[in-house]
C-alpha cells in the first residue's frame, strides 16, 4: 500500500500527485489539471490539459474562453478513469453546478478531494455524495464552532418581508456570480415571488447557461436597459455581484435598499463594512456542524484540512481520534460565498 503522502502532497503550485502525474486545482499553469470547480481560485486558465466535469468545462470557458487551455477531457459522475495507473473518479460536491470531490486511488489508497462543497439541499446543482476513503481532504472556509447557518429559506423570507415593508425601494442583492447568483434566484422563486427579476450584465451568460441545463430561474431581464429614473424598479429585486456594488451601476437606483447573501454576513462587523442593511447568511460552504457530520460518515483513517480555519477542525479531529493535519494551500479564496 501507498502512503498517502506518496499518492497526493501540497506544493507551491498545488496538490500534486507523483504516480499520475498531476495537479488538483493547481494555482498555475501546469501540464495536467483535475478541477473541482469553476471558482476562479479553484479554475484557473493556462494548463496545457484540463480533466473536470462537462458543466466545470463550459463554465470555464464562458469565463476565460474557448481557449483556457489547450486541451480538455470531461469526466461523469461516477465514472472511473485511469491515468498513469492512478484511478480517477469525480463525485458531486453540492457546491455549484458542476462541481465535483475527486477520487483517487492507487495501490490500496484511496484519497477524496473535496474542493469546496455543501450538505443543505440545493436545486441549483447535484447533491454532495459522501465517498469512502482513507484521506479525506476538506475545506475549513467556516471551520469554527461559532458557524451555524439558518435555513436559506427563512433567509429569503427576510428579503420578500423587506419588499412588502419598502414597496417604494429597489432591493438590490450582492451575490457572486457563479453559484451564489443562481442560487438565490432559485430560492426567490421557491419562495412563490414570480415577477421578472432584474440581473446585472455580469450575471447573463451564466444564469443563461444554468437555465440550459433546466434550472429554473424565472422571468429574467437587465438591469441595465430600464429607466431607472422613471421609477421603474421601485419594489423590485435586482441581483448583481459584490463588486458592482461600489462602482456607479448601484448609484443609478433610486433608494436602494442593499442586501449581501453569503456566509459571511453572520459576522456583524462584515456587514457593516460593506453598508449592508439586509445581510442574509446563505453559504454555499458547511458550517461547523455540517463539517463534523461529513468526517464522521465517511470515517477516514486521516483528515487533511485547507482553505479556511484549519486548526480548529484539526484540533476536533485530534480529539475524537482521527489523525489530521493542516495542509496551509495558498492561492484559495472565498469566492463562492
Amino acid at each position: 500500500m501507498i502512503k498517502p503522502e506518496q499518492l497526493l502532497h501540497p506544493t507551491p503550485n498545488g496538490l500534486y500527485c507523483p504516480p499520475g502525474d498531476f495537479y488538483v486545482d493547481p494555482v498555475r499553469p501546469v501540464g495536467r489539471a483535475l478541477v473541482t470547480h469553476g471558482h476562479s481560485d479553484h479554475a484557473r486558465s493556462g494548463h496545457t490539459h484540463v480533466l473536470a466535469t462537462r458543466q466545470t468545462l463550459d463554465i470555464m470557458a464562458i469565463r476565460y474562453g474557448d481557449n483556457f487551455c489547450d486541451s480538455a477531457q470531461a469526466a461523469e459522475f461516477g465514472e472511473t478513469i485511469q491515468h498513469n495507473g492512478v484511478s480517477v473518479c469525480f463525485h458531486p460536491a453540492g457546491h455549484v453546478l458542476g462541481s465535483a470531490q475527486i477520487e483517487i486511488e492507487h495501490q490500496g489508497t484511496r484519497i477524496v478531494v473535496s474542493g469546496d462543497y455543501k450538505r443543505g439541499a440545493d436545486p441549483t446543482c447535484a447533491a454532495f455524495e459522501p465517498v469512502p476513503c482513507d484521506v479525506f481532504i476538506t475545506e475549513a472556509t467556516f471551520g469554527l464552532p461559532v458557524f451555524h447557518h439558518p435555513d436559506p429559506k427563512i433567509e429569503i423570507l427576510k428579503l420578500i418581508t423587506s419588499l412588502n415593508q419598502f414597496p417604494e425601494r429597489s432591493h438590490l442583492v450582492g451575490a457572486y456570480a457563479l453559484g451564489k447568483a443562481q442560487r438565490v434566484i432559485s430560492l426567490i422563486r421557491r419562495s412563490g415571488y414570480d415577477k421578472p427579476i432584474y440581473i446585472h450584465g455580469a450575471l447573463t451568460r451564466l444564469c443563461d447557461y444554468y437555465r440550459g441545463e433546466g434550472i429554473d430561474l424565472g422571468v429574467l431581464r437587465p438591469a441595465t436597459t430600464e429607466d431607472t429614473k422613471s421609477g421603474a424598479f421601485k419594489g423590485s429585486i435586482v441581483v448583481g455581484p459584490p463588486s458592482a456594488f461600489n462602482d456607479r451601476w448601484a448609484r443609478r437606483f433610486e433608494d436602494p435598499l442593499s442586501i449581501f447573501a453569503s456566509g459571511w454576513m453572520m459576522v456583524r462587523q462584515r456587514a457593516k463594512q460593506r453598508g449592508v442593511e439586509l445581510p442574509l447568511v446563505i453559504s454555499d460552504h458547511c458550517d461547523w456542524p455540517e463539517l463534523i457530520a461529513t468526517i464522521t460518515d465517511i470515517a477516514p483513517q486521516q483528515v487533511w484540512v485547507t482553505h479556511g480555519r484549519e486548526e480548529a477542525l484539526v484540533r476536533w479531529c485530534e480529539l475524537a481520534g482521527i489523525k489530521a493535519r493542516p495542509l496551509h494551500l495558498v492561492g484559495y479564496e472565498d469566492e463562492g460565498d
